[in-house]
């Protein structure tokens, strides 16, 4: 595996730890679902440096996945990408802003993100190694 990978991999896998912190913490939700799109933002990224697919800074979900489904085996939920798209954009600011349409993400809500991200980083270390 080459070492920028491995770095992309270890920053993926910081975002699932701080994730396991906060998890529990009802009012912190919108920042689960903020780690969440990073950790598969940068599990996908790492994909693309092993694969040697040009990384292009954006932080959508759907764009960077399009670039390795063909050739990556592991699927990602298409609705669950766009929900953490916005999340992560409107996340990190205050205000109303980084919700649902029924408010902050709800304590299930975040358990969900953290389980797919969790599934997809250990998928994609899984297949790099």
């Amino acid at each position: 595996m080459r070492k920028i990978t491995e770095e992309w991999l270890k920053a993926a896998q910081d975002d699932l730890m701080v994730i396991e912190r906060i998890m529990d913490t009802e009012h912190l939700t919108h920042m689960v679902a903020l780690h969440a799109q990073q950790a598969i933002e940068k599990s996908i990224k790492a994909v693309m440096e092993e694969k040697q697919i040009k990384v292009t800074k954006t932080h959508n979900l759907g764009t960077l996945f399009s670039k390795i489904k063909h050739s990556f085996p592991v699927m990602l939920d298409q609705d669950l990408l766009k929900t953490l798209d916005s999340l992560y954009l409107d996340s990190r600011y205050p205000s109303d802003l980084g919700l649902l349409p029924n408010g902050k993400p709800s304590l299930e809500d975040a358990q969900k993100f953290y389980q797919e991200a969790r599934k997809f980083y250990e998928s994609v270390k899984k297949e790099l190694e």
